[in-house]
């Protein structure tokens, strides 16, 4: 990945073919982009503005692809999320429901024992769309499960029309979100590029500019539309899961297509998968604190505390103030709150 710094000539001339590819290809991206408008970054030099929203060049050029060659199916599921919005946990969860009878929650050959959530529920402009690739997914499983932070109007015009396709879009409350991204992105620099002033990052948030920024309009977009097609769309909020999961789960399943049999909910099938999905399992297993991503980061890097209200600690009164008012701006007369 090339997300830090533009490479000198004498570093790129020491890559393997493939990466020369790939850095040659996002450098003609850039090209293209150059007069779209630009900030400066968390982790990659600038964040690019397209359609009304923020995104880092590559994944900008895998979005594009992705827009232009995604065709949906009927029986696909979407995850869709702003970035730090519990996405890692939800998904474990939302393929441990799907494929239950084919791994149930005990089986000591589940997926999640041995891979990371993010590789069984791949992003479309993170994983299968990325470095100007178009993947082959027709061989993926029915229901194929996909995730993404792509805004809605953003989305492949398949994925918006598909009637019978099923998106589950989860939130949280912004000034998790502000938090929880801040440590990621420090996460991901380079030592020699020092640690984001929170300050400095609290004010680009602020004023939208973060990954698939702004965070209000990405969620404003989604439950609006949940409300226009509550069949489609199933809106959730993380603090929502996180106070009565077995609630919810339980209305993801319906919402799906797969609720729970009375011979399920006897031998306690919802209990099971919110065990083998929980924080304290996923986080503790051996690919997760080990393991890394195909693009680099590493699987330690989703799960830090996955609580609600850790804005409490980092936060002064004046910055949650500051974010409390821009959503009464943003959100008011729409019904959401947090």
């Amino acid at each position: 990945m090339f997300t830090n710094q533009q490479m000198s000539n004498e570093t790129t001339s020491s890559l393997p073919k493939y990466l020369l590819q790939e850095h040659k290809l996002l450098q003609e991206f850039i090209s293209s982009i150059s007069n779209l408008p630009k900030e400066k970054g968390m982790v990659v030099p600038y964040l690019y503005q397209y359609q009304g929203f923020w995104y880092p060049p590559r994944l900008l050029q895998a979005s594009i692809l992705c827009q232009k060659h995604f065709q949906a199916r009927n029986t696909d599921i979407f995850l869709v999320s702003t970035p730090k919005s519990g996405t890692t946990w939800l998904k474990a969860i939302i393929f441990s429901l799907v494929n239950r009878k084919k791994y149930p929650p005990k089986s000591r050959n589940h997926p999640l024992i041995s891979a990371n959530p993010h590789e069984l529920v791949p992003f479309l402009e993170i994983k299968l769309y990325v470095d100007n690739q178009i993947p082959d997914i027709e061989s993926f499983p029915t229901p194929r499960l996909f995730s993404t932070h792509i805004p809605y109007f953003s989305l492949p015009e398949s994925v918006r029309d598909a009637r019978a396709c099923k998106i589950v879009y989860l939130c949280r409350n912004p000034k998790d979100v502000f938090v929880s991204l801040w440590h990621f992105t420090n996460r991901l620099r380079l030592k020699e590029m020092g640690t984001n002033s929170l300050a400095h990052v609290f004010d680009q948030f602020c004023n939208g500019v973060s990954i698939v920024g702004p965070f209000w309009d990405h969620v404003l977009e989604f439950w609006n539309q949940s409300k226009e097609n509550p069949d489609r769309i199933f809106f959730l909020k993380f603090e929502d899961l996180k106070r009565d999961p077995q609630c919810f789960l339980r209305r993801l399943a319906g919402f799906l297509g797969c609720p729970f049999s009375a011979e399920e909910e006897g031998f306690g099938m919802a209990e099971e998968i919110l065990k083998i999905c929980s924080f304290e399992n996923l986080s503790g297993l051996q690919i997760n604190r080990n393991g890394k991503q195909s693009s680099g980061e590493e699987n330690k890097a989703f799960f830090r505390r996955g609580e609600v209200g850790d804005w409490k600690n980092f936060l002064t009164d004046e910055m949650t103030h500051k974010i409390d008012e821009i959503s009464e701006k943003k959100f008011g007369g729409s019904g959401l709150f947090f």
